[in-house]
């Protein structure tokens, strides 16, 4: 007896049987192709294209700027205008304030602290939450070490005494209000506008990046003076957010592997900017930058306002304080062996903010 498939249930099987369309997506950064950043996005995107099939999935890849401004790429992909973003989560603390930790930390976190947190003590769900509010998917992919710290024109930074009064470029919220306790001025600006604003004087001195990154800016050009550590921003996270009905529309294969994709390069960023860093330290006492550094007792009391300023932010909003609850814990629990294998630990455990307060402000 022959059995014959109805002309709807031929399509099904039809459809089922077909091999899976190949998606394309556009992806773009928030950094120019001037700033050495950009490297970070542009490695993940060669790490995916080559894991890839293409039949499965292809980014391309444009710099920052050339399809739509740095501070727009967030808009972009939320609305599905393009599929993907490279981006430094500090950017949209203007959106929600729990941002603000999954970029960076003051006087807390070091790169490598961000990747155990992220691989193994649940920080990955914790940007997914946050980002998922805004209808998309987040892989970080890129860590970078304290940042270089203050670089000014006229006056060198050898306390904290010498930061009153001073105009200076700083991004971050909690960073402004810690600045703003210790007596400077924080003034908010995209990294492109940083070198002409030294230039003419609207500023005193500012903050961007690693010593490779302030190099490729271009600061060594219009600053002598480096005040180092950079405590504001103890180290940074970079990644890509990707529209959710983009990601859903991949094989469970393919988001697997971007997932591979980034993990590799988040490793491989610490290394590459690291090496870079200490190339461009080197390059900067070339060119004459007087290079100095604070204290320990200076950096104890800044570590003091810092917990005191992480609080304060923590306990202005809930999912903001959830994440600073899930990164102090893990400091906490981890500093249990870390403090143990002294001296030949990775970093340092820091005597952090209060864990009991922020999670009370957590909900």
């Amino acid at each position: 007896m022959k059995h014959y498939l109805t002309g709807a249930a031929l399509a099904a099987v039809t459809v089922a049987a077909a091999p899976a369309m190949a998606e394309n997506w556009t992806m773009t950064s928030t950094w120019p192709s001037s700033l050495e950043l950009i490297e970070i996005d542009k490695h993940f995107v060669e790490l995916a294209n080559a894991m890839i099939p293409d039949d499965q999935l292809t980014i391309e890849f444009f710099d920052g700027g050339s399809l739509v401004p740095a501070g727009e790429v967030f808009g972009a992909v939320e609305s599905g205008t393009i599929q993907a973003g490279g981006d430094w989560p500090g950017y949209w603390a203007g959106r929600d304030s729990a941002f603000s930790p999954l970029a960076t930390t003051s006087a807390l976190f070091n790169a490598v602290d961000y990747i155990n947190w992220i691989q193994e003590w649940g920080g990955a769900d914790l940007y997914n939450e946050v980002y998922g509010k805004f209808g998309m998917v987040y892989l970080p992919y890129g860590v970078t070490n304290n940042e270089s710290g203050f670089r000014t024109v006229d006056k060198p930074i050898v306390t904290t005494e010498d930061l009153k009064g001073l105009r200076l470029r700083l991004s971050g919220y909690e960073q402004g209000k810690l600045l703003e306790k210790l007596g400077g001025n924080q003034v908010s600006m995209a990294g492109g506008e940083i070198y002409q604003s030294l230039e003419r004087g609207v500023i005193d001195g500012a903050e961007f990046s690693t010593p490779n990154v302030d190099w490729s800016g271009g600061f060594q050009q219009v600053t002598k003076y480096w005040s180092t550590p950079g405590w504001h921003q103890s180290a940074s996270v970079f990644g890509v957010m990707i529209n959710k009905a983009s990601w859903d529309a991949l094989t469970p294969e393919t988001q697997e592997t971007l997932k591979v994709a980034a993990s590799a390069n988040l490793l491989w960023s610490l290394a590459f900017t690291e090496k870079r860093a200490t190339e461009a330290y080197a390059e900067f006492k070339e060119a004459g930058t007087e290079i100095t550094r604070l204290d320990d007792a200076t950096l104890e009391n800044i570590q003091m306002l810092a917990n005191e300023t992480i609080e304060e932010a923590a306990c202005e909003n809930p999912l903001s304080a959830k994440v600073y609850a899930s990164m102090i814990a893990y400091l906490q629990d981890y500093s249990q062996w870390r403090d143990a294998s002294a001296p030949y630990n990775l970093g340092r455990s820091p005597n952090g903010p209060d864990l009991a307060k922020i999670q009370a402000c957590a909900g």
